[in-house]
Order: structure tokens, then C-alpha cells, then sequence
């Protein structure tokens, strides 16, 4: 095994442009690979964050009168699906805005209590109870605008779906493109190598023997590409948290877990050393038949 390590690390010494571009196009494969899994799970996870919470938020009108408005809430109380129930005046809605915007003068100058839209925010007893109240909030020629977790959970799926099918085409064709030129690298070398294969074939050289080197050589490839596309895709996720963060709030939950991390990182190993593999062994296959 050690004198295979050298010769693998002489193959990659002797050749360090051919070298550098198998690693650069790993380490593209598993940036996009490493992002690809902070996408799909943080966005179930945002996900399941709004589908825990059972609320509705109805937008009244600015004609609607009190005893309209008294009347919607005791029909919605009647029910039995609500937990709690909460009105919301124009200048309530105002103090939440200047509270919001507090160190923005400029949109507080902007707005007053008269622009702001009175509300209703319902808390259901279960997220399924949320379209049946919304229907009744929605029956009512009080209420402006209807909004519950529903639509965003949707919208949500919709471009979570959308990311996924776009996401695994593109690695699919990054790794279909990361195994041929890795064949193309390896199958260069060993062809270069070819009288030297002959020579230990004539000294009775099992294949496995000749093999090892090469497969060495894709692993070390796959391997350093791996672990440089995870290291720039989570220093990437890190500089994004506060803007992720400040644009989500409460929802912010990009997976962060230091298990989370470490079974992505051992999966992307195991996954780059397969294919690091894969492709010398392809390379190799041809001349070792």
C-alpha cells in the first residue's frame, strides 16, 4: 500500500495541471452537492416551521364597522376551532410598525394609523382547521385579505419541488461530467505509462497490483475536491446566515447542527471515494483487459 501511495503521489506530482483540473471539477461537484443539501433541508425545515403555526390573519376593510367586526368574532368563537382570537386596531397596527421600523425615520414619516388596515389574528386549535376558517373570514364582505400558513406552505413546496428537480440535474450532469474527465486524466496517465504496464504484466504483476496506484490517484482527487467544495460551501452558508437571518427571522432554520455537518461531510467522503474509484477503474479497464 505504500509504495502504491508513492506512486500515486509521483503520478500527481509529475502532472500537476491535470492534477489541479480533477480536483477544481470535484470540488465544483460537491459545492453544488453541499449546497444542495443546506437547500432541501433548511427549506423543509422552514416549512414545517410554518405549518406549526396555526394561524390566521384576516385584514378588515377600512369601511368595516365595529359591530361587524363584533359579529365575525363571535361567529369565528363559535366554531370551536379557535384557540385564541385577537383584534387588532389601526393604531395597534401602527405601534407594531414603528416598533419594526424604529431606526428608519423615513418609513415612519411615511405612515400613519389611517393607512393601516385593522385585523383579526386566529390561533386553530390544529393547522387542519385552518381552511375552514378561512373560508368563513373569507364569506365576510368585511375582510380585505385573508392570509394563513397554507399559502405560504404551498408557494413554499411549489419552489422547494422546483429547486429539487433543477438541483439534482445539475448535479447529475456535474458528476457524469466530473467521471469523464477524470477517465480522460487517468486514461492520459496510464497510456503514458503503458510500456511500463507491459514490463510488470511480463513479471507476473497481478491487475490489482497495477490497478492500485491509479485508483489511489482518482480517490486522492475526489477526496481533496470533496473536502475543499464543503469548506467553501459552508464558509458560504456562514456569510450568508445574517442576511438569511434577518430576512426569515423565527424561520431562520438553515441547518446548522454540528451532526447535521459531520454526517453530510462523511456521506460526501464515502460518495467521493466511490467515484473517485469508479472513474480510475474505468480508466484502467481498457488497458488491463
Amino acid at each position: 500500500m505504500n509504495k502504491s501511495l508513492t506512486t500515486s503521489w509521483n503520478h500527481i506530482r509529475r502532472s500537476p495541471y491535470q492534477s489541479f483540473a480533477a480536483i477544481f471539477i470535484m470540488m465544483q461537484t460537491f459545492f453544488v452537492i453541499t449546497l444542495f443539501a443546506f437547500i432541501v433541508v433548511g427549506s423543509a425545515r422552514v416549512i414545517g416551521y410554518f405549518e406549526s403555526l396555526p394561524q390566521v390573519t384576516a385584514f378588515f376593510k377600512d369601511e368595516a364597522k365595529q359591530t361587524d367586526i363584533d359579529s365575525l368574532e363571535a361567529q369565528i368563537k363559535a366554531t370551536g376551532k379557535v384557540s385564541q382570537i385577537t383584534f387588532v386596531s389601526k393604531q395597534e397596527a401602527l405601534a407594531r410598525y414603528q416598533k419594526q421600523n424604529k431606526d428608519d425615520a423615513i418609513l415612519l414619516d411615511l405612515v400613519t394609523a389611517d393607512i393601516l388596515p385593522a385585523s383579526l389574528e386566529i390561533s386553530t386549535n390544529s393547522i387542519q382547521d385552518l381552511s375552514s376558517v378561512s373560508q368563513i373570514l373569507k364569506s365576510s364582505s368585511s375582510i380585505d385579505q385573508v392570509v394563513y400558513p397554507k399559502d405560504i406552505v404551498n408557494n413554499l413546496t411549489i419552489w422547494t419541488n422546483a429547486l429539487r428537480k433543477i438541483g439534482l440535474a445539475v448535479i447529475g450532469v456535474l458528476v457524469l461530467d466530473a467521471i469523464f474527465l477524470m477517465v480522460i486524466i487517468i486514461g492520459i496517465k496510464v497510456s503514458h505509462k503503458k510500456q511500463e504496464i507491459e514490463i510488470m504484466r511480463l513479471l507476473s504483476a497481478t491487475n490489482w497490483y497495477i490497478r492500485w496506484p491509479f485508483l489511489l490517484e482518482g480517490m486522492i482527487y475526489s477526496i481533496v475536491g470533496a473536502l475543499l467544495g464543503y469548506a467553501f460551501a459552508t464558509g458560504a452558508l456562514l456569510s450568508a446566515t445574517p442576511f438569511l437571518e434577518s430576512f426569515l427571522g423565527n424561520a431562520f432554520l438553515i441547518p446548522d447542527q454540528v451532526n447535521f455537518l459531520a454526517i453530510l461531510f462523511a456521506g460526501e467522503l464515502a460518495t467521493a471515494i466511490i467515484l473517485g474509484c469508479l472513474a480510475s477503474f474505468l480508466a484502467v479497464l481498457r488497458y488491463l483487459k
